[in-house]
């Protein structure tokens, strides 16, 4: 029975950071939290960045550091996006506010996904950290930080959030490759870098999901993604460029219909693979802008074999 947990467990949640000394990157933030662990205090604070570079992990981290055993008490997430209105802040976040903290001065507040708050909702918002400074600590989390309105940045501490470097998505999926027994190659890892983009929950549900067919090999993470191979978007581009549409037209098809990758996912290969093309770039200039305008008219609705075939056109001209 406990075999079969073990398989189902997610690996996000289990290799996730369970205190600041142990989260990857993000220095700039981590070393000044730390501090403030040291004093006993922080101030409200904004945390804006992209999906998956470790927003609610290191929150999580800095209340188990902060509050030791008793974290769970003094601590409450909500996530903005399920409860976007006014009756959230004047609600749920209130009250838990004005709760008395169990062994410490002050307890965490964190609002994931603050900027889907209405306008209506920050202002109570505003008022309410206003209100409870003195007892209660906001974390806001949010992707993009210009959808917050400005009372509530300058009463904030703002930290940016980068994606994580290639080196650092190979650090954490080597972590996760030792603690389950993985063979992961090389071309694997470069691989679940390049797919994920800097985003560490996409770099592990790709390798739990990759796991799940053996060795994990960049074939296996490519598979598990559902997304193009460089190799496969390249041979097409370079055939289209040559003048030989027919082996382009061959090689679209074969990733549409017997791979089964999106009209969007074909595209955004097009758009990683142009900028090493062997082009002047006043051409790649032009293919980028040309991509940019079928892209939109994929998410128009527009039929990506005929989208996509026309793009292909687009790149037998700048070849000739």
């Amino acid at each position: 029975m406990n075999g079969v947990v073990m398989q189902l467990e997610i690996w996000t949640e289990k290799y996730r950071p369970k205190t600041l000394d142990e989260v990857i990157d993000q220095k700039h933030v981590v070393s000044r939290l730390k501090a403030w662990v040291k004093k006993g205090s922080f101030p409200h604070m904004l945390f804006a960045g992209p999906a998956g570079v470790g927003k609610t992990t290191i929150a999580l981290c800095l209340a188990r550091d902060m509050f030791g055993e008793n974290w769970k008490h003094n601590f409450q997430e909500t996530n903005a996006s399920d409860e976007r209105g006014i009756n959230i802040v004047r609600g749920r976040i209130k009250d838990f506010a004005r709760m008395k903290s169990m062994g410490t001065d002050f307890k965490i507040i964190f609002l994931d996904e603050s900027d889907a708050l209405t306008p209506e909702a920050q202002q109570a918002l505003r008022r309410t950290m206003e209100r409870f400074s003195n007892s209660c600590r906001f974390i806001l989390s949010c992707n993009y930080s210009s959808r917050i309105i400005e009372p509530i940045q300058s009463r904030t501490s703002v930290f940016r959030f980068k994606r994580l470097s290639e080196e650092s998505v190979r650090e954490y999926a080597l972590r996760i490759a030792k603690g389950e027994g993985l063979s992961v190659s090389d071309d694997a890892l470069k691989a679940i870098f390049e797919i994920s983009e800097g985003d560490l929950r996409k770099a592990a549900n790709l390798l739990q999901s990759s796991s799940a067919l053996g060795k994990v090999t960049k074939e296996t993470i490519y598979e598990a993604a559902a997304q193009s191979k460089p190799e496969d978007i390249k041979h097409m581009i370079e055939s289209a460029l040559a003048g030989k549409f027919a082996d382009a037209r061959k090689k679209l098809f074969e990733m549409l219909i017997t791979q089964g990758l999106s009209g969007e996912d074909v595209i955004k290969g097009i758009h990683r693979e142009v900028f090493d093309l062997k082009l002047p770039e006043e051409k790649k200039i032009q293919l980028v802008e040309k991509i940019g305008e079928f892209e939109f008219r994929l998410n128009q609705g527009g039929s990506p074999e005929i989208q996509l075939e026309a793009l292909l056109a687009q790149f037998m001209k700048q070849g000739k």
